[in-house]
Protein backbone atom coordinates (compact mmCIF):
# COMPACT_ATOMS: atom_id res chain seq x y z
CA UNK A 1 0.00 0.00 0.00
CA UNK A 2 1.49 3.20 -0.82
CA UNK A 3 2.88 5.65 2.06
CA UNK A 4 0.78 8.59 0.03
CA UNK A 5 -2.67 8.73 -0.17
CA UNK A 6 -2.70 11.55 -2.73
CA UNK A 7 -0.27 12.59 -5.43
CA UNK A 8 -0.76 15.63 -6.93
CA UNK A 9 2.09 15.91 -10.16
CA UNK A 10 2.43 19.26 -12.01
CA UNK A 11 -1.16 19.75 -12.88
CA UNK A 12 -1.73 22.69 -14.94
CA UNK A 13 -5.16 24.28 -16.04
CA UNK A 14 -6.15 27.07 -18.26
CA UNK A 15 -9.45 28.21 -19.69
CA UNK A 16 -7.71 29.80 -22.44
CA UNK A 17 -5.31 26.86 -23.86
CA UNK A 18 -5.86 28.91 -27.73
CA UNK A 19 -3.95 31.58 -26.87
CA UNK A 20 0.02 31.83 -26.70
CA UNK A 21 1.15 31.58 -23.02
CA UNK A 22 -2.63 31.50 -21.81
CA UNK A 23 -2.60 32.53 -17.90
CA UNK A 24 -2.97 29.41 -15.87
CA UNK A 25 -5.51 28.80 -13.37
CA UNK A 26 -3.31 25.86 -11.80
CA UNK A 27 0.25 26.01 -12.66
CA UNK A 28 3.00 23.45 -12.10
CA UNK A 29 1.18 22.41 -8.82
CA UNK A 30 2.67 19.54 -6.77
CA UNK A 31 1.42 18.07 -3.85
CA UNK A 32 0.77 15.33 -1.48
CA UNK A 33 -1.23 14.11 1.42
CA UNK A 34 -0.36 11.23 3.52
CA UNK A 35 -3.32 8.74 4.86
CA UNK A 36 -5.46 10.18 7.33
CA UNK A 37 -3.67 13.94 6.77
CA UNK A 38 -6.35 16.66 7.39
CA UNK A 39 -4.89 19.55 5.16
CA UNK A 40 -6.10 22.91 5.06
CA UNK A 41 -6.02 25.89 1.89
CA UNK A 42 -6.68 29.01 1.73
CA UNK A 43 -5.81 31.75 -1.19
CA UNK A 44 -7.29 34.88 -2.36
CA UNK A 45 -10.11 34.68 -5.10
CA UNK A 46 -8.80 33.47 -7.62
CA UNK A 47 -5.96 31.41 -6.41
CA UNK A 48 -6.92 28.29 -7.79
CA UNK A 49 -8.34 26.55 -4.90
CA UNK A 50 -11.70 24.99 -6.20
CA UNK A 51 -9.74 24.45 -9.93
CA UNK A 52 -7.57 22.09 -8.01
CA UNK A 53 -10.63 20.10 -6.40
CA UNK A 54 -12.53 20.31 -9.41
CA UNK A 55 -9.42 18.68 -11.26
CA UNK A 56 -8.75 16.10 -8.29
CA UNK A 57 -13.12 15.25 -8.40
CA UNK A 58 -12.39 14.86 -11.85
CA UNK A 59 -15.11 17.53 -12.61
CA UNK A 60 -12.53 19.14 -15.17
CA UNK A 61 -9.68 17.58 -16.99
CA UNK A 62 -6.06 19.27 -16.42
CA UNK A 63 -3.89 20.47 -19.52
CA UNK A 64 -1.06 18.53 -17.66
CA UNK A 65 0.18 16.04 -15.17
CA UNK A 66 -1.22 13.95 -13.21
CA UNK A 67 -3.76 12.26 -9.70
CA UNK A 68 -2.86 9.98 -8.04
CA UNK A 69 -5.03 8.07 -5.44
CA UNK A 70 -3.54 5.32 -2.90
CA UNK A 71 -1.25 4.50 -5.83
CA UNK A 72 -3.74 4.80 -8.96
CA UNK A 73 -3.31 6.89 -11.72
CA UNK A 74 -6.98 8.76 -11.88
CA UNK A 75 -6.06 11.50 -14.08
CA UNK A 76 -8.75 10.24 -16.83
CA UNK A 77 -10.88 8.46 -15.02
CA UNK A 78 -14.61 9.53 -14.99
CA UNK A 79 -15.99 11.54 -12.27
CA UNK A 80 -18.42 9.20 -11.57
CA UNK A 81 -16.16 6.48 -10.85
CA UNK A 82 -13.95 8.84 -8.90
CA UNK A 83 -17.42 9.06 -6.63
CA UNK A 84 -17.42 6.19 -5.07
CA UNK A 85 -13.71 7.45 -3.57
CA UNK A 86 -14.06 10.77 -3.24
CA UNK A 87 -16.41 12.43 -0.95
CA UNK A 88 -17.15 16.52 -1.42
CA UNK A 89 -18.82 18.95 0.66
CA UNK A 90 -19.49 22.69 -1.11
CA UNK A 91 -20.38 25.72 0.34
CA UNK A 92 -24.20 25.75 -0.38
CA UNK A 93 -25.61 23.36 2.20
CA UNK A 94 -28.34 22.30 -0.45
CA UNK A 95 -26.09 20.72 -2.53
CA UNK A 96 -25.23 16.71 -1.50
CA UNK A 97 -29.20 15.92 -0.56
CA UNK A 98 -32.40 14.90 -2.25
CA UNK A 99 -34.54 17.88 -0.51
CA UNK A 100 -37.93 16.25 -1.22
CA UNK A 101 -36.77 13.21 0.22
CA UNK A 102 -36.74 12.43 4.38
CA UNK A 103 -33.41 12.36 6.25
CA UNK A 104 -33.65 8.87 6.04
CA UNK A 105 -34.65 7.93 2.28
CA UNK A 106 -31.56 10.31 1.47
CA UNK A 107 -29.86 7.84 4.06
CA UNK A 108 -31.04 4.38 2.41
CA UNK A 109 -29.94 5.61 -0.92
CA UNK A 110 -26.55 6.02 0.04
CA UNK A 111 -26.71 2.79 2.13
CA UNK A 112 -28.33 0.89 -1.09
CA UNK A 113 -25.08 2.11 -3.17
CA UNK A 114 -23.04 0.94 -0.42
CA UNK A 115 -24.12 -2.70 -0.31
CA UNK A 116 -25.10 -2.90 -3.84
CA UNK A 117 -28.95 -2.96 -3.32
CA UNK A 118 -31.11 -3.05 -7.10
CA UNK A 119 -32.99 -1.38 -7.46
CA UNK A 120 -31.74 1.43 -4.79
CA UNK A 121 -33.95 1.16 -1.72
CA UNK A 122 -35.70 4.07 -0.09
CA UNK A 123 -36.18 2.28 3.07
CA UNK A 124 -33.75 0.94 5.97
CA UNK A 125 -33.75 -2.66 7.74
CA UNK A 126 -34.14 -2.50 11.46
CA UNK A 127 -30.99 -2.96 12.32
CA UNK A 128 -29.68 -0.42 9.86
CA UNK A 129 -32.65 2.12 11.32
CA UNK A 130 -31.00 1.70 14.80
CA UNK A 131 -27.49 2.30 13.92
CA UNK A 132 -28.10 5.46 11.91
CA UNK A 133 -30.76 7.12 14.40
CA UNK A 134 -27.96 6.45 17.16
CA UNK A 135 -25.35 7.95 14.74
CA UNK A 136 -27.50 11.30 14.34
CA UNK A 137 -27.53 11.12 17.74
CA UNK A 138 -24.40 11.43 18.04
CA UNK A 139 -23.96 14.23 16.16
CA UNK A 140 -26.02 16.36 18.27
CA UNK A 141 -27.92 18.69 16.06
CA UNK A 142 -31.59 17.12 16.20
CA UNK A 143 -31.73 15.23 13.16
CA UNK A 144 -32.50 12.10 15.02
CA UNK A 145 -35.81 13.14 16.16
CA UNK A 146 -36.65 14.16 12.47
CA UNK A 147 -36.24 11.10 10.79
CA UNK A 148 -39.06 11.23 9.04
CA UNK A 149 -38.42 14.95 7.80
CA UNK A 150 -38.20 16.10 4.15
CA UNK A 151 -34.63 17.20 4.03
CA UNK A 152 -35.88 20.72 2.31
CA UNK A 153 -37.00 21.51 5.83
CA UNK A 154 -33.90 21.95 7.73
CA UNK A 155 -31.36 24.37 8.88
CA UNK A 156 -28.17 25.07 6.93
CA UNK A 157 -26.08 24.01 10.12
CA UNK A 158 -28.66 20.67 9.58
CA UNK A 159 -28.28 20.15 6.22
CA UNK A 160 -24.52 20.50 6.20
CA UNK A 161 -24.21 18.00 9.08
CA UNK A 162 -26.33 15.37 7.23
CA UNK A 163 -23.88 16.08 4.19
CA UNK A 164 -21.31 15.28 5.87
CA UNK A 165 -22.65 11.96 7.49
CA UNK A 166 -23.99 11.16 4.08
CA UNK A 167 -20.35 12.13 2.41
CA UNK A 168 -18.71 9.63 5.09
CA UNK A 169 -20.99 7.35 6.36
CA UNK A 170 -18.86 4.69 3.79
CA UNK A 171 -15.78 6.24 4.36
CA UNK A 172 -14.32 8.03 1.46
CA UNK A 173 -10.59 7.70 0.34
CA UNK A 174 -10.60 11.18 0.25
CA UNK A 175 -12.88 14.11 1.38
CA UNK A 176 -12.91 17.40 -0.48
CA UNK A 177 -14.39 20.20 1.71
CA UNK A 178 -14.92 23.60 -0.32
CA UNK A 179 -15.59 26.53 2.33
CA UNK A 180 -18.36 23.84 3.71
CA UNK A 181 -18.85 26.45 6.71
CA UNK A 182 -19.04 29.56 4.88
CA UNK A 183 -22.11 29.45 4.43
CA UNK A 184 -23.54 28.97 7.94
CA UNK A 185 -23.97 31.06 11.05
CA UNK A 186 -20.83 31.32 13.24
CA UNK A 187 -22.18 28.40 15.91
CA UNK A 188 -23.75 26.37 13.02
CA UNK A 189 -20.16 26.66 10.96
CA UNK A 190 -18.18 26.19 14.46
CA UNK A 191 -20.04 23.02 15.16
CA UNK A 192 -19.20 21.67 11.53
CA UNK A 193 -15.90 22.08 11.65
CA UNK A 194 -15.84 20.20 15.05
CA UNK A 195 -17.86 17.38 13.09
CA UNK A 196 -15.72 17.60 10.56
CA UNK A 197 -12.13 16.83 12.51
CA UNK A 198 -13.71 14.34 14.65
CA UNK A 199 -15.23 12.36 11.51
CA UNK A 200 -12.40 12.17 9.95
CA UNK A 201 -9.94 11.87 12.60
CA UNK A 202 -12.33 8.62 13.37
CA UNK A 203 -12.60 7.04 10.37
CA UNK A 204 -8.73 7.97 9.44
CA UNK A 205 -9.91 10.22 5.75
CA UNK A 206 -7.57 11.82 4.09
CA UNK A 207 -9.02 15.11 4.06
CA UNK A 208 -8.19 18.63 2.01
CA UNK A 209 -10.60 21.79 3.31
CA UNK A 210 -10.47 25.14 1.75
CA UNK A 211 -11.45 27.78 4.02
CA UNK A 212 -11.78 31.36 4.11
CA UNK A 213 -11.02 31.38 7.77
CA UNK A 214 -7.09 32.34 8.11
CA UNK A 215 -7.40 31.81 11.91
CA UNK A 216 -9.13 28.06 11.37
CA UNK A 217 -6.72 27.22 8.94
CA UNK A 218 -3.54 27.41 11.42
CA UNK A 219 -5.85 25.59 13.99
CA UNK A 220 -7.27 22.54 12.07
CA UNK A 221 -5.88 19.68 11.23
CA UNK A 222 -2.22 19.38 10.92
CA UNK A 223 -1.15 21.32 7.77
CA UNK A 224 -1.64 24.71 5.92
CA UNK A 225 -1.41 25.13 2.10
CA UNK A 226 -1.87 29.00 0.87
CA UNK A 227 -2.19 28.97 -3.05
CA UNK A 228 -1.75 31.86 -5.17
CA UNK A 229 -2.29 32.49 -9.12
CA UNK A 230 -2.41 28.65 -9.34
CA UNK A 231 0.59 28.08 -7.52
CA UNK A 232 1.43 26.45 -3.98
CA UNK A 233 3.42 29.21 -2.44
CA UNK A 234 3.26 28.35 1.32
CA UNK A 235 3.24 24.76 3.01
CA UNK A 236 3.08 25.13 6.92
CA UNK A 237 3.57 22.13 9.31
CA UNK A 238 5.08 21.06 12.42
CA UNK A 239 6.51 23.52 15.05
CA UNK A 240 6.41 26.20 12.11
CA UNK A 241 2.93 26.15 11.89
CA UNK A 242 1.63 25.55 15.47
CA UNK A 243 3.58 28.82 16.43
CA UNK A 244 2.70 31.00 13.25
CA UNK A 245 -0.12 33.80 13.71
CA UNK A 246 -2.44 35.00 11.63
CA UNK A 247 0.33 38.12 11.41
CA UNK A 248 2.80 36.03 10.80
CA UNK A 249 1.50 34.21 7.95
CA UNK A 250 0.36 37.60 6.03
CA UNK A 251 4.08 39.07 6.97
CA UNK A 252 5.19 35.52 4.79
CA UNK A 253 2.48 35.47 2.32
CA UNK A 254 4.20 39.56 1.68
CA UNK A 255 7.86 38.08 1.80
CA UNK A 256 7.32 35.46 -0.63
CA UNK A 257 4.98 37.16 -3.11
CA UNK A 258 6.18 40.56 -2.82
CA UNK A 259 2.46 41.81 -2.60
CA UNK A 260 -0.34 42.30 -0.20
CA UNK A 261 -2.57 39.72 0.59
CA UNK A 262 -6.25 40.20 -1.00
CA UNK A 263 -8.35 39.79 1.59
CA UNK A 264 -11.63 39.69 -0.27
CA UNK A 265 -14.05 37.12 1.03
CA UNK A 266 -10.87 36.09 3.83
CA UNK A 267 -11.54 36.54 7.53
CA UNK A 268 -8.88 36.58 9.88
CA UNK A 269 -10.01 35.91 13.28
Amino acid sequence: MPAEALEVRNLRKSFEPGKPDPPMVLDGVDLSLARGELVTIIGSNGAGKTTLFNVIAGTLAPDRGQVILDGEDITWRKEYLRARDIGRLFQDPHQGTAPDLTIEENLALVYSKATRRFPLALALHKKERAYLIDTLAKLDMGLETRFKAPVGTLSGGQRQALTLLLATLVPPKLLLLDEHTAALDPVAAKKILALTVEISAAHGITTLMITHNILSALETGSRTIMMHKGRLVMDLRGEERNGMTVEDLLERYREQVKENLDADRLIFG
